[in-house]
């Protein structure tokens, strides 16, 4: 990468909903963006943590045990293995990191493909 990154110019370039695109990559991460808004599938990764920062709007990662509502600028990592619902009442926009190809639902079935812009 040789220039800087607007993340919001990035989110601008597109309209789908929970179809995270990659802006960056590093030490075989992926650096994503994503619109959402309503109710994503309950999930689980089994081999990493889900990494959700906050860009504009409002989120609430649902845990089975509890529901952590995230506003702009604050983030939260919800442990490999612990099963997530992701929800928005409105449009929000979010700033995810994962390992290269980690699939959205857990699942490579039922993933997002991943695009990067």
């Amino acid at each position: 990468m040789t220039d800087k990154i607007n993340l919001a110019e990035k989110l601008s370039t597109f309209d789908e909903r929970w179809s995270p695109r990659t802006v960056a990559s590093f030490n075989g991460h992926d650096v994503m963006v994503v619109k959402v808004e309503g109710e994503f599938t309950w999930h689980a990764h089994p081999d990493t943590d889900d990494f959700f920062l906050v860009l504009k709007g409002e989120i609430d990662i649902r845990l089975r045990d509890r529901t952590v509502t995230l506003k702009a600028g604050e983030m939260f990592v919800v442990p490999k293995n612990v099963e997530h619902c992701p929800f928005a009442r409105e449009e929000a926009h979010l700033l995810l990191i994962e390992p290269a190809g980690t699939p959205n639902t857990g699942d490579p079935e039922t993933a997002a493909r991943r695009t990067e812009i």
